[in-house]
């Protein structure tokens, strides 16, 4: 079954501005919120739709990539594009690509030496009162996060020694095959990237350079906060 058009589950027309794609947002998962619908099959497939709708219209990029694709941006079978428009447009298909033929084509771009990506979003979800939602409140939350190794100071190496040289790549990272007429590069299988091993790696967190841990936040609520409201903590 094909899906309905995400601008008209808003009730909405192509241009309109992201405040109006939040009221409209608003007033219909008033309209078909679970709560108000109990064993309703009809109000809780319209819900899903409606937040279906909204998570993508509310977020620029995945809403100019929904505006030239279609729903085909967002298919594929593990969210190849999804994947792809949540960073930035432009580098999302140089990261499918190398995804698929990095280790093959040269180790991976951008993957030589000590790589970093942004982690993965928590959700949270919290259940409050109707005086709290009224007036407004701060609560603490406990989180799972991953914080430096005490016992190695963040480096893997007990003892907090440095990392040595990748015999394999000579700290290059890749290495180099001949096959026939062509010079294949790829991630070195030894270090995996990195051009440096850990001689001897941590005990209390196995060479990683960190530690699972729970971490305190503090959320403000504001008042008058409506059901499904999200409140995201940036840089957390």
């Amino acid at each position: 079954m094909a899906k309905k058009d995400y601008y008209e589950t808003l009730g909405l027309k192509r241009d309109a501005t992201a405040e109006e794609i939040k009221k409209a947002y608003r007033k219909l998962a008033m309209q078909y919120h679970p709560d108000r619908n109990s064993g309703d099959k009809t109000a809780e497939h319209k819900f899903k739709e409606i937040n279906e709708a909204n998570d993508i219209l509310s977020d620029p990029q995945r809403r100019a990539a929904y505006d030239q694709f279609g729903h085909a941006a967002f298919e594929g079978g593990g969210g190849g594009f999804e994947h792809g428009f949540t960073r930035d447009f432009g580098s999302g298909f140089a990261d499918i690509f190398d995804e698929m033929f990095g280790d093959f084509m040269g180790g991976g771009r951008g993957r030589g030496r000590q790589s970093s990506y942004q982690g993965a979003d928590l959700r949270y979800n919290m259940e409050i009162s109707l005086a709290e939602a009224f007036r407004g409140d701060k609560r603490n939350i406990r989180v799972p996060t991953s914080v430096a190794c005490g016992s190695c100071s963040g480096t893997g190496s007990a003892g907090g020694a440095a990392p040595i040289t990748c015999a394999t790549c000579h700290g290059h990272g890749k290495v180099r095959a001949q096959q026939g007429f062509f010079t294949i590069e790829r991630r070195c299988p030894t270090c995996h990237g990195q051009g440096q091993v850990i001689k001897e790696p941590c005990k209390t967190c196995g060479g990683a350079g960190r530690v699972n841990h729970e971490k305190t936040l503090s959320v403000t609520i504001p008042p008058g906060v409506e059901d499904g409201t999200r409140i995201r903590l940036a840089g957390e």
